[in-house]
Order: structure tokens, then sequence, then C-alpha cells
């Protein structure tokens, strides 16, 4: 039995996209529960997508395959994807493995907003 939690929520923010927060720690016995909640994202070309990960504490590689999935959902929807507030070690994580070439970072979820809107 493991004492890893992982909480995370869909909400509208009210510039208009849907913003997935996670929390806690992503890892290979969480990322169900992230992964439901892209599955039941709705990824369609006038809505954004907006993962705020700030208050993520840890990921593995089980994380970042949820994370590659919302991506591709993304691209096929043809879906702007944002993700916001990676922390230093998650960040690092991302551009080791390349995936900073997929992704859009935004340090807040107002910096995410107007890159949006640009």
């Amino acid at each position: 039995m493991t004492d890893r939690t992982l909480t995370a929520t869909r909400r509208a923010h009210p510039a208009g996209a849907t913003v997935l927060a996670v929390t806690g720690e992503l890892d290979h016995h969480t990322a169900r529960e992230l992964s439901h909640v892209v599955d039941e994202a709705p990824f369609s070309s006038g809505t954004p997508v907006i993962i705020d990960l700030t208050d993520l504490t840890y990921c593995d590689s089980t994380g970042l395959t949820v994370l590659v999935a919302a991506y591709n959902r993304a691209q096929q929807a043809g879906t702007p994807l944002v993700l916001v507030g990676l922390n230093a070690d998650l960040t690092r994580v991302f551009r080791i493995v390349g995936l900073d070439q997929l992704f859009s970072f935004q340090p807040t979820m107002d910096e995410a907003v107007a890159a949006l809107r640009a």
C-alpha cells in the first residue's frame, strides 16, 4: 500500500480555457487519477487546455506518459495546450527527455492565459 496521493481536477477558467489542476505525486500508483481527468476533458479547437502543475511535487515516467497522452489529444483536436507552474526539477526532466520540444510552458496561470490570447 502507498501513501502517495494525487488530486486532479477540471474547471473552467473565466477566459474560456479548461484547466486541469494537478496536486501531489504523479507516478505509477496515481497516474490513473490524472488520466481519468484528461480522458473526460473536452478537447476541442475552440477551447484551450491549461494543465496546472504548480502543486505537483513529483512526476515519474508514468506521469510523463499521461501528460504526453494529453498533448496527443490536444494535437488531434487542434486544441492549444499549455503547462503551467513546473518547478525547476520537473522543467529539467522535460528538457532532458526532450519534452520541452512538444509542450508550451508558462510560469503562471495569468501568463498562460495571455499566451493563449496572443
